[in-house]
């Protein structure tokens, strides 16, 4: 297995795995949507490289903007990527602003994907802090150089966007916990996962279970990283980045997400969205954005969820832009 180096926000390097990241979720399902045509590929959560490598492959004359917030993801993605190193460009910032990319001003996108979520490697490696294994830091910040780090947020967040974060994010009790998160920061600040496990703990008045930890970390990896803002931002801009025909597939990880995918890609697909009520214009003679091409949203088969169970709550959508 190649790797690939830089130095961490922490002490010392870490060697990063190039396929460390991603068992790439929904791989063929997500190439029998997205590749039709040649031309130029948005990957705008890269991560390890996985879905990019396929495109690479199966498509000689596609090319790839593959855009991750996280440097650790955009070294392994190199390695990966090597063998089609004249056909892929590198850039670190977050999908929402990738339609800016020059690339993307000069040609429209053939099609897009958004791999949604955190990493296996993020969860994995307690120095990225994103874990509630005990004694990691508590960091999740996509991109390590902008602040602020979750132990920043929970210091300095007022209790009601506090709640409200946490509510957004389907942590357990979010009222309670932003509560208590509150108090005990007024005599000790957080530093590792296990002061937030404790606090969850103090207001269940028992031992969390591994679902309600969950719930938690991710109500607060989605904040401190804006991911539903980053979301709502980025999916019309990428949409409008797409030449006519393009296809846009996005694949969530949790309900709020997905909600926001689903709601997005229905929304385009209505001629009459957005238009003020008793408009005397016939719905026949609008034309939608585009199409929903996913009646239902596509699930890991259970073949891919034994060999990669991070797969099972995966939800693939697609939607094409009209001709």
């Amino acid at each position: 297995m190649t790797t690939s180096r830089r130095r961490s926000s922490g002490s010392g390097e870490h060697r990063v795995p190039a396929h460390d990241f991603h068992a790439p979720v929904l791989l063929e399902q997500a190439m029998s949507y997205l590749i039709e045509r040649d031309g130029l590929y948005l990957d705008g959560t890269v991560g390890g490289g996985g879905h990019a490598e396929a495109i690479l492959a199966r498509c000689p004359g596609c090319r790839v903007l593959a855009v991750d917030r996280d440097t650790e993801a955009l070294d392994a993605a190199r390695e990966r990527l090597s063998f089609g190193a004249d056909r892929v460009v590198f850039a670190r910032m977050s999908f929402r602003v990738a339609p800016r990319h020059p690339l993307v001003r000069e040609e429209k996108l053939a099609g897009a994907l958004l791999d949604l979520g955190v990493s296996s490697h993020q969860l994995d490696h307690r120095h990225r802090g994103f874990t509630f294994r005990r004694g990691a830091r508590l960091d999740m910040r996509m991109d390590q150089s902008t602040p602020p780090s979750a132990a920043d947020y929970l210091a300095e967040a007022p209790r009601d966007a506090l709640a409200r974060a946490l509510r957004e994010g389907q942590a357990p009790r979010p009222a309670a916990v932003a509560a208590r998160i509150v108090r005990r920061r007024a005599s000790r600040p957080f530093a590792t996962s296990d002061d937030l496990v404790a606090v969850l703990e103090a207001v269940l008045r028992r031992r969390a279970g591994h679902a309600e930890k969950a719930r938690l970390f991710q109500a607060l990896r989605i904040r401190v990283n804006d991911e539903i803002g980053a979301l709502t931002d980025g999916l019309p801009a990428i949409r409008d980045a797409l030449r006519p025909g393009g296809v846009f597939v996005g694949i969530s990880y949790h309900s709020v997400e997905d909600a926001i995918v689903k709601r997005a890609f229905r929304d385009w697909s209505d001629p009459s969205h957005g238009l003020p009520p008793r408009l005397p214009v016939r719905a026949a003679d609008l034309e939608p954005l585009g199409r929903v091409l996913t009646k239902k949203p596509v699930t890991a088969p259970p073949g891919e969820t034994e060999v990669n169970p991070r797969a099972r709550p995966a939800r693939l959508r697609a939607w094409r832009k009209a001709a």
